[in-house]
């Protein structure tokens, strides 16, 4: 068989890995996402002697994963799979970065995290698209920007106030997050704590999928109460940032009372997120094992309270918000993406089922609490700033329901277990649906136990490149709004 097949957090043996010749995997990976599986990941490992190239697709009906390699010894290009796979395009981008192997005819083949003046100079220059024609100009916007974004370039090609292109270079820090996790004790605290930075407003949400990656790798069995712990801090983190995504839209249209009541909301819920485990972030609450804090009776109670009172507050404010016709005017049919779009780049989380694209780790992959309470996959098919906005809406209902029914059914149990050794020559995958999307941490060891490759995907790797294409033929005025319906990571991005 050309394929592995597994699961959401199934650990193999990475000698079960078939290694294609290099005509053979291209051949088979095509196949495989034409015939409707989505891919999950497309990275490179430097062995000794070569370099494999791994890639994972999934099957969200069967909630299967399918792995397959093969190896580059002398040979450094290959033809691009990106024509016939347009998902694979910033992964090819990124292997050919990171390892010299070429993938010849890729029709956009620039730096994905190089080629930043004044920080290497030995690295390639980065080249942005140029238009010509009298009328039209080039807007650069950043990499500096006010407040505490971090760095990203954003190069708008306009004619008038017209939009026709958006180049955005990220990249620009350099962070090398995954090398970190290398050559480390998989029991040091190190380590949850380097996956809780992955992206500041994910913590749970990487630190989780790290975690049962570990876990997995060390043929631990957590118990259902901390399965449930969880999953009800990864709903919180979720409800807090779609809160303070409905209030940043509200503010980019001059909405000031969106903006306010929903940002009241939020500090609510991270205010909970605080009473749990001493930080409105949940850093400090995920360990390895289990979970550090408990949710005690009076935590519970002050929680279900709290949810109900906050279901009725979001129901009203956005009842006033989604009728406005202020509102309206500026979200309806602004910074369209279409299904077909969305399908074709892979785009991931509320992104693509705002645009009638309905993928859901913990429907499709489920984990934790999601084992036990299934998720029903919410989408809409505007794709549109509206769509974008209302799914977080009604996103949050959904999450208060599966709170509040994991509060009523949370079993006893222990909060920690043992800590054995990581499983030598193995992989495992760890999928998990964060705010923003899917995130995926690959965790590979070698002889020893010891991890020798981590790939760690944001959803904003995928995403990043639907923002460039919704603002097309738009006025560049909308941008900020475009942008915002989005909220994508940079740090999320640079690794």
């Amino acid at each position: 068989m050309s394929w592995v097949e597994t699961k959401n957090l199934n650990v193999i043996s990475l000698n079960d890995i078939q290694v294609l010749p290099l005509n053979d995997f291209r051949d088979e990976l095509i196949k495989k996402i034409k015939g409707g599986k989505r891919l999950i990941q497309f990275f490179g490992n430097k062995e000794t002697p070569g370099v494999f190239l791994y890639a994972v697709a999934a099957d969200d009906n069967t909630s299967k994963l399918f792995i397959t390699s093969c190896k580059f010894t002398d040979d450094k290009a290959y033809q691009s799979l990106t024509p016939e796979i347009p998902s694979v395009h910033l992964f090819e981008r990124e292997f050919y970065e990171q390892f010299g192997i070429k993938p010849e005819g890729h029709p956009w083949l620039k730096p994905v995290r190089k080629g930043i003046e004044g920080i290497n100079n030995d690295e390639p220059h980065y080249n942005f698209f140029s238009m010509t024609g009298e009328e039209i100009h080039e807007v650069g916007v950043g990499p500096i920007h006010a407040g505490i974004i971090e760095p990203g370039h954003f190069r708008f090609s306009c004619h008038g106030e017209k939009v026709y292109h958006l180049e955005i270079k990220l990249g620009f820090q350099h962070r090398g997050i995954e090398n970190m996790f290398l050559n480390k004790n998989h029991k040091n605290v190190y380590l949850l704590n380097l996956s809780e930075s992955i992206a500041g407003d994910s913590v749970i949400g990487h630190a989780g999928t790290y975690i049962r990656a570990m876990e997995s790798l060390c043929n631990i069995a957590v118990s259902r109460r901390v399965k449930s712990i969880r999953t009800v801090m990864l709903e919180l983190e979720r409800i807090a940032m779609h809160l303070a995504d409905l209030s940043g839209l509200s503010g980019d249209i001059a909405y000031l009372t969106g903006s306010s009541v929903f940002g009241a909301l939020r500090t609510k819920i991270i205010n909970a997120t605080m009473s749990i485990c001493g930080n409105r972030f949940g850093r400090g609450m995920m360990r390895l094992s289990g979970v550090n804090f408990d949710i005690t009776p009076e935590i519970k109670c002050d929680l279900t309270a709290l949810l109900n009172k906050l279901n009725d507050d979001v129901d009203l404010a956005a009842e006033v918000m989604f009728s406005s016709v202020s509102v309206l005017e500026r979200f309806e049919k602004t910074g369209i993406l279409e299904k077909e779009t969305a399908m074709e780049l892979g785009l991931v989380g509320l992104t693509a089922r705002a645009s009638g694209y309905a993928v859901d780790i913990r429907s499709d992959h489920p984990f934790d609490a999601y084992q036990y309470f299934p998720v029903y996959k919410l989408t809409l098919e505007s794709g549109d700033v509206f769509a974008r906005a209302y799914i977080r809406y009604i996103e949050i209902q959904q999450s208060i329901k599966i709170i509040m029914e994991i509060l009523n059914n949370i079993p006893s149990g222990e909060l920690s277990c043992n800590i054995s050794s990581l499983q030598p020559d193995s992989m495992v995958i760890s999928l998990t649906e964060g705010w923003r999307g899917e995130i995926s941490h690959i965790v590979l060891t070698d002889s020893d136990g010891k991890i020798k490759r981590i790939k760690i995907k944001d959803p904003s790797f995928n995403n990043w490149l639907a923002l460039s294409i919704s603002v097309r033929g738009e006025g560049i005025s909308d941008f900020p709004l475009c942008n915002k319906s989005y909220n994508l990571s940079y740090s999320g991005f640079d690794l």
